[in-house]
């Protein structure tokens, strides 16, 4: 008890493709252990947080996303009219030569190393007081639109087989969205 497995996405794809399935075997193995598991990788909204629970993870890893927080670390700067702010993932090659990515991905003393994580700019996400109740409601409303009161109850629903996830195409997610309007702003908080 009290330990944790950590399932970690490869690579900066983000595009959740393997780790779907990777969280849901792992999660589905932990439990007999009553392990708890963490999704890493490429979580980006809260649909990836919805997901990555609804398969079984206890918890998600959301460094990226963050990482465009008043509160993260990282400087602030302007392109072309838009706020941004650097961010560095843990397992970027410049992490791994600053602050102590190196003992992370046990890579000291190596002269080659491997990036299992990239550099960049995120958007200005505003403070984490804003973000985090955003994404705390969106959360719940995502149980509602599945019919689960709890998280407990959205993963009991996952393994019973009352949940049900459906892959869908390109023109079916394209025609699911904001169509048929010239422009529009989605402000998140």
């Amino acid at each position: 008890h009290g330990q944790w497995l950590h399932l970690h996405h490869p690579g900066s794809s983000g595009c959740w493709k393997t780790t779907r399935t990777s969280v849901y075997k792992v999660a589905e193995y932990a439990r007999r252990f009553a392990v708890p598991i963490c999704a890493d990788g490429g979580i980006a909204s809260v649909g990836h947080i919805m997901k990555a629970a609804s398969l079984g993870a206890a918890t998600v890893m959301m460094g990226s996303m963050l990482a465009g927080t008043t509160e993260a670390p990282g400087e602030y700067y302007f392109q072309d009219g838009t706020r941004l702010k650097k961010y560095r993932g843990m397992g970027s090659l410049s992490a791994m030569e600053k602050s102590g990515g190196q003992q992370r991905y046990f890579s000291e003393g190596q002269a080659i190393r491997v990036a299992q994580g990239v550099s960049g700019a995120v958007l200005d996400k505003g403070s984490l007081f804003q973000l985090c109740p955003y994404l705390c409601q969106g959360l719940k409303h995502a149980c509602q639109d599945v019919g689960a009161k709890s998280l407990s109850q959205l993963r009991s629903m996952m393994y019973s087989g009352d949940l049900k996830f459906e892959k869908r195409s390109a023109a079916a997610r394209a025609e699911g969205g904001v169509h048929g309007l010239h422009s529009y702003e989605k402000r998140y908080f």
